[in-house]
């Protein structure tokens, strides 16, 4: 299981969630990013960002 904690990217965010892949993810965080901060235009960058912070569930506990 993958696992983003948007905290990593917007501090102070208590936001998160779990998938089995990290397409899922990153479509989840965009959708959040869109919604609770805001963001209009999503960036390659940004992207970029979100798929760097993800983790093995794992591995973060």
């Amino acid at each position: 299981m993958r696992l983003f904690e948007c905290g990593s990217l917007v501090p102070g965010c208590e936001w998160h969630t779990r998938a089995d892949n990290d397409a899922e993810i990153v479509r989840r965080a965009v959708e959040h990013m869109r919604e609770t901060h805001g963001e209009t235009v999503i960036r390659e960058n940004m992207i970029d960002n979100i798929k760097a912070r993800i983790t093995d569930e794992s591995k973060a506990a």
